[in-house]
């Protein structure tokens, strides 16, 4: 089978996007980890399929390297976003399906904003918060972020059987320095960490409008190891989130065919 795919990545979490508008692609979980694998296919934290569906622009099918689809990844919205202009679907705007239901997104410049769902609740823990952000996320504040063993600790988390009924938790670690806001991501469904995760950092974000340790208003600037990504949200009085905005860029990176076996 000859693939033609593209690749995106934002922040340093890259994808494989497919056009699948014709539905003739169809993989398995092997097929789509070795496509991922980055010493024996293309290599991606994740891969992408664009799909027709009625009453919107495309609809979104992700799949974690692992081969398995998941919940929603906020970066790989944005590169789909980019993708899907490129293909000349949309122009600035989209509405499109995921897994975890209706979204929009915007194009200004080379800035692609995705709205999130809104987060009614964020649990606070001993020494974490947990909340989903379409997918689910432990937030943990530490100390010496650079050096931290975010893979040794964030697998601990990760397999805890605190969450076994989700399906386990994708780990944060953030840590205030130099007024500015750090996170490090253990990703499940990839099981390491990752350069950036688009849910993770509306995660941090939100944790940190509840803690308020940076006098962010409204909004809340997050440094990733692969660049910086915004968030923009309305906290209400109940606690919650609404009109939650991940903001960053998304960039188109080669596009290639593939042969797979």
């Amino acid at each position: 089978m000859n693939l033609h795919f593209y690749k995106y990545q934002g922040c340093g979490n890259d994808f494989i996007i497919l056009d699948n508008r014709s539905k003739k692609i169809n993989l398995n979980t092997q097929q789509i980890n070795k496509l991922c694998n980055r010493h024996f296919g293309i290599g991606a934290d994740g891969l992408m399929l664009l799909e027709n569906e009625k009453g919107y622009d495309f609809k979104m099918v992700y799949y974690n390297s692992d081969g398995k689809e998941s919940s929603l990844c906020g970066n790989g919205s944005r590169c789909i976003t980019a993708f899907a202009k490129q293909l000349n679907i949309i122009k600035d705007s989209a509405r499109f399906m995921a897994i975890d239901g209706e979204h929009e997104s915007q194009i200004e410049d080379k800035i692609i904003s995705l709205k999130m769902n809104d987060v009614p609740l964020i649990e606070k823990h001993t020494d974490y918060y947990y909340l989903n952000t379409g997918s689910p996320h432990v937030v943990k504040w530490i100390e010496n972020i650079d050096t931290y063993p975010v893979f040794e600790e964030g697998k601990k988390i990760r397999y805890d059987t605190s969450f076994k009924s989700g399906g386990g938790t994708n780990v944060n670690f953030i840590q205030l320095k130099d007024d500015k806001l750090f996170i490090r991501t253990y990703e499940r469904g990839v099981e390491n960490e990752t350069l950036a995760c688009g849910t993770g950092v509306t995660a941090t974000a939100l944790v940190e409008a509840m803690t308020n340790n940076t006098g962010y208003t409204n909004f809340c600037d997050v440094v990733t190891l692969g660049g910086n990504l915004t968030v923009i949200y309305q906290k209400q009085d109940d606690g919650s989130f609404t009109d939650i905005w991940l903001k960053g860029p998304a960039t188109f990176v080669f596009e290639g065919d593939y042969i797979l076996d």
